[in-house]
């Protein structure tokens, strides 16, 4: 006996996201989180072009500003790509946590305040939070708990890791690309999320302040002036994680807790919305999740690797001017990030 099909440990987008492809597929599901619906957290915000549709295709559609592309600054170098697959969209992360929430009880999951600890296997069911489940998604993020209680964490090397941290300020948005601003230490991020109101994300190794960054670049800076603080300042990190496997039993991993490469490239919650799809594809059709997860996110690690990488070396300062010297090239990744 089962007290439901699937159980998703993690409320956050994915984790809801999962609960609702759950409940489109016909299976009754249960959301496990500690923590109330204003979940908020270190992100840079940006949902990319191929994220609407996926969020579409849900019923969920949450408020924002029109993102029409990227633009790479180093100083006076500056590469600039507009999308040519469609707009993203900024979008706060509470505001995108409610519409999921609200979606996800129109459809009928329940959701229950309790921290998923331990996970008891056995051959047909899964006990967690004192529910048992056929399934149980794994979507407790970053850090994950069940991937470190069923032994699938697999060590990271410690040197090179890069943290981020993230702030909004009351300023109208002036552009309707994503900046990403490059220093010598770290990337700064600026996404429009309201008329009236700009999230700034930095990415960098430990230590990197946000306020040292943002004045590390004199036009960011200008513009940030007399712009009041319109949320705390959070923190995320380390982001390099990695597990051996994404599927133990009827345990899957999805999104952050099945591993992640680096915050670089912005495709955060697209990629976790795309797991989160085959999750549930998988249990329905019996097909295997480990290969469906390493179809979905193959660009995503490959390309991400690359430029981390990059940005970790001597080659960081040409990122940029290469960029803008190669608009063909830096257009077609773009454009692949942003399916």
């Amino acid at each position: 006996m089962t007290d439901v099909d699937v159980l998703v440990a993690g409320g956050g987008p994915v984790g809801l996201a999962a609960a609702i492809n759950a409940r489109l597929a016909g299976l009754s599901v249960a959301v496990v989180e500690p923590r109330d619906d204003g979940i908020d957290k270190a992100c840079g915000e940006g949902l990319m072009p191929g994220a609407l549709p996926v969020l579409a295709r849900l019923g969920v559609d949450p408020e924002g500003m029109p993102l029409r592309g990227v633009s790479y600054r180093d100083g006076s170098k500056v590469a600039n790509h507009r999308f040519v697959s469609g707009e993203g969209r900024g979008v706060r992360r509470v505001v995108l946590q409610q519409a999921l929430a609200d979606r996800a009880d129109q459809l009928g999951v329940r959701r229950i305040r309790a921290r998923v600890d331990d996970v008891e296997q056995r051959e047909q069911s899964v006990t967690a939070a004192g529910l048992t489940a056929r399934w149980l998604l794994a979507c407790d993020g970053l850090h994950s708990r069940i991937r470190h209680s069923i032994g699938v964490e697999r060590a990271v090397p410690v040197t090179g890791r890069r943290f981020g941290m993230r702030q909004h300020f009351e300023v109208a948005p002036w552009n309707d690309l994503i900046e990403v601003h490059w220093t010598p230490r770290a990337e700064l991020y600026v996404t429009p999320v309201s008329a009236h109101t700009v999230g700034v994300a930095v990415l960098g190794p430990k230590g990197t302040d946000l306020t040292e960054a943002i004045h590390s670049v004199p036009y960011l800076a200008e513009r940030l002036l007399d712009a009041a603080p319109a949320s705390e300042l959070r923190g995320a990190g380390p982001f390099h994680q990695r597990a051996t496997r994404r599927q133990v039993g009827r345990v899957l991993l999805v999104g952050d807790a099945s591993g992640y490469v680096d915050a670089i490239t912005g495709e955060g919650l697209r990629l976790g919305f795309e797991q989160a799809r085959v999750a549930i594809d998988s249990i329905v059709s019996g097909a295997s999740y480990e290969r469906a997860w390493g179809r979905a996110t193959r660009d995503f690690r490959m390309l991400t690797s690359g430029l981390v990488l990059a940005a970790s070396s001597p080659l960081r300062r040409f990122i940029v001017p290469a960029a803008s010297r190669l608009p063909r090239v830096y257009g077609t990744v773009v454009e692949r990030l942003a399916r």
